[in-house]
Formats: C-alpha cells, sequence, structure tokens
C-alpha cells in the first residue's frame, strides 16, 4: 500500500495540511483532470494510507477514517479570465487580505509570515481593468524547490496555486466591492493541468467567483504561463466554518 505524509512545511492552517497541497498529491494517482473532496483535516507529520477504490476512485486514510477521497472528472470552465503579469503585480498590491488581518498567516500558499520560497506567497488582489469587476489576479514565479524530477513545478504545486487565489475572490462582492475576511476552509477542488510550468517562469493566476449556497462559496482559476498561455483551471468549493473549527481546535 502507498502511503504519504504532509511535511510541515505544506501547512495551511496549524496543524493541518494545505487543501491544494492535499488534493494534488492524492490527484497523482489519477490520469487527467481530477475532483478532490476533503473530509477530514489533513494531518501532519502522519503516515497516511493511500487507498485504490474498486470503483477506481482514490481516498486517503488515516487508520479506518477516510480524510479524502479522489476521481476522476472532465473539467471545463465556461467562463476564462486572464490577465498580464504587469497587471497581477497591480493586482496583488490592491490585495484586500492585509496581513494583520489574515486567519492564516502560516499558510503554505497564501500566508504572509511565509518566506520568499519557503511558501507560495499568493496575495491574490482585484483586476483594475475596465469591465473586470470581480476577477482577482496574482503574479506567480515558482521556486525552484517546487520542481519535480522532469524539471518541471510538480503538479501538486500546481493544484497549491490555483487554490487559495479561489479563496480570496469567494470573500469578494463585486456588486458592493467589499471584502468580508470569513473563516472559510477547502472542502473540494477540481483541477485540469494542460502544462506545468517551469520554476522561475513568470506565471499568472486569476480567479473569480461563480456563485454561493449556504455555507459554500464557489470559484473559478485558471494559471497562466510566460507566454499568457492556459496552464491549468480549477474550481473550487470552499466552506464558511466556525473559527476554531478553522484552527484545528474542534
Amino acid at each position: 500500500m502507498q502511503t504519504l505524509t504532509i511535511p510541515r512545511r505544506f501547512r495551511g492552517p496549524p496543524n493541518s495540511g494545505n487543501g491544494g497541497y492535499v488534493c494534488g498529491m492524492l490527484a497523482r494517482q489519477i490520469a487527467g483532470a481530477a475532483e478532490v473532496t476533503l473530509r477530514a483535516p489533513p494531518p501532519l507529520e502522519t503516515e497516511l494510507d493511500i487507498v485504490e477504490l474498486e470503483t477506481g476512485a482514490w481516498e486517503l486514510h488515516q487508520g479506518t477514517a477516510a480524510i479524502a477521497s479522489g476521481r476522476a472528472v472532465t473539467l471545463d470552465v465556461s467562463r476564462l479570465e486572464g490577465a498580464t503579469y504587469a497587471e497581477a503585480l497591480d493586482a496583488e498590491r490592491q490585495t484586500p487580505l492585509k496581513p494583520h488581518e489574515h486567519l492564516l498567516p502560516m499558510c503554505f500558499v497564501c500566508g504572509p509570515e511565509r518566506a520568499p520560497g519557503d511558501g507560495l506567497r499568493l496575495f491574490a488582489g482585484p483586476l483594475r481593468r475596465q469591465g473586470r469587476s470581480g476577477v482577482f489576479a496574482v503574479p506567480w514565479r515558482p521556486d525552484a524547490s517546487l520542481a519535480a524530477d522532469d524539471g518541471l513545478v510538480a503538479p501538486e504545486f500546481v493544484w497549491s496555486a490555483l487554490d487559495c487565489p479561489t479563496g480570496y475572490v469567494s470573500q469578494f462582492d463585486s456588486e458592493t466591492g467589499s471584502f468580508t475576511v470569513l473563516p472559510i476552509l477547502l472542502g473540494r477542488l477540481s483541477v485540469r493541468i494542460d502544462r506545468r510550468p517551469r520554476p522561475g517562469e513568470r506565471c499568472v493566476v486569476t480567479s473569480w467567483k461563480i456563485g454561493s449556497e449556504g455555507r459554500r462559496l464557489i470559484a473559478e482559476a485558471a494559471l497562466f504561463g510566460e507566454e499568457e498561455n492556459l496552464l491549468a483551471v480549477g474550481r473550487a468549493i470552499w466552506i464558511v466554518v466556525d473559527r476554531q473549527v478553522q484552527l484545528g481546535m474542534k
């Protein structure tokens, strides 16, 4: 049986794995586009079992408890928002989530406490181009430590990069221009990777909200490469939770 251990570097909340990273690690078992649902906080520095089901789906287990489940899907997005690298730099400067307001400042993907090269530091903000209300963007130059054996960025880090930018935009109201800092956790992430970027490549991640259902906030994202070519798309469902649940304290 295959196993997976989540290093502390790849945490989201203080004591559990970043959702995008964990989803991407389980999705390594699935060819093509995949959908991964998180069912419990993924523990750090703990050996977890990767289990194949008879249906061809996969689960991540801690003992008998399912932490996450994944399956193959067809992922097409009807809306696709792009941005130049310069526009993404400007959007990053407009990020509505300031460091002192961040609820998970240690997050591998978007935590302001993470040093460059250690975390991804993706601080998405609104595009200011006319007619682009409600679209967020952020630049990303993947660190060399994220490379897989083939020299390209490992797929789990592409999943990671499509994670938190959807969380940022899901808390933005495009009609009022207001941003509400909510305790949210990733519930499900679906990703299709067409090509993986090179370390150091000047990439852009865009994201946009597509709806909400009660405590569920739904957003999509796209990753573009240095030539503004589409590399990957994702769709995320975020769940508004109690702050103590977000921190893993209950």
